[in-house]
């Protein structure tokens, strides 16, 4: 091993090219936006240098203002959401189901692998109201909750909920997958001598598990924020974005000034604040586990 190290050009050819296309794939475009940032317009019609007007147009920009809170909403809720439940299936994996454990983990990931628009179509199916009750709908007036019966994508107070349960549904088993991977690595000489010790079950939860599964938590967190911070393809394939813009996250907003309205200029700004609330929520889940640590 000390002698494949000690070879740099031997780890040039295993690092440079992986390098190379992450800079090109990650810094060049995150470079050439914060440059667009500056001009306002469209690229060879009105295309003029601007300054940071961009960004002070953020400060009033209500629109913006709207599609923050909604990703702000969106990621508290989904972020939970899909560690949470991740967690606690991962828990039935090792300590529960023993039978059929690999035919439920590869049931509950299996919604991975699917398309995001044919699992939009779904769940379009599933809260469908008109012309037919959906499957939700159908079960709550079968069961008599006949005033629970709604327009559940169809209204703002409801939608942006809908959301959150479809991509938790089709993210949960990668989560549970993860963290099943880390608990089996507990070894069984800790679980036994907790049990002969006496623990119950949470007090082994709370003292034992999940103190050894805090790296992999917070890897988990890491992998769910940066992804519902970009939440675009789920919500497009939902709700377009609507009613009104009650599903309008950061991402379809940046989209829509950048390539309905040719506001290259403003989506660029945009796109540098997703990126900036990437870095900075990343580093501030980071810094909760190094200071734990």
């Amino acid at each position: 091993m000390k002698h494949v190290l000690g070879n740099k050009k031997a780890i040039a050819l295993f690092v440079v090219p992986g390098l190379i296309l992450y800079v090109g794939l990650v810094f060049v475009p995150v470079i050439w936006s914060f440059v667009y940032s500056l001009y306002s317009g469209t690229p060879g019609l009105s295309w003029s240098f601007s300054g940071l007007k961009n960004y002070s147009k953020l400060l009033i920009d209500s629109k913006f203002h709207e599609s923050l809170m909604v990703t702000i909403r969106y990621i508290l809720t989904t972020m939970l959401g899909m560690v949470v439940l991740g967690l606690a299936l991962a828990m039935m994996y090792r300590f529960w189901l023993v039978k059929f454990k690999n035919l439920i983990r590869t049931i509950t990931f299996f919604p991975v692998i699917l398309p995001t628009v044919a699992v939009g179509q779904l769940f379009r199916k599933i809260y469908e109201i008109q012309p037919n009750y959906g499957l939700l709908n159908s079960i709550l007036d079968a069961v008599g909750l006949h005033d629970q019966v709604q327009a559940w994508i169809g209204q703002a107070s409801t939608a942006l909920g809908c959301l959150s349960v479809m991509d938790i549904w089709v993210s949960v088993g990668f989560y549970a997958v993860i963290f099943y991977g880390g608990l089996i690595d507990i070894p069984d000489d800790v679980i036994e001598a907790a049990k002969v010790d006496g623990c119950n079950s949470w007090q082994m939860f709370k003292n034992i598990i999940f103190p050894l599964l805090r790296p992999i938590t917070i890897t988990c967190l890491v992998f769910a924020f940066a992804g519902t911070v970009k939440v675009f393809e789920s919500a497009i394939a939902l709700t377009n974005g609507g009613p009104g813009n009650a599903t309008t996250t950061l991402s379809m907003y940046m989209y829509n000034v950048a390539f309905e309205y040719r506001n290259y200029g403003y989506g660029s700004a945009i796109a540098i604040v997703i990126f900036l609330i990437c870095i900075i929520g990343t580093r501030i889940i980071r810094f909760f586990d190094v200071k734990e640590a």
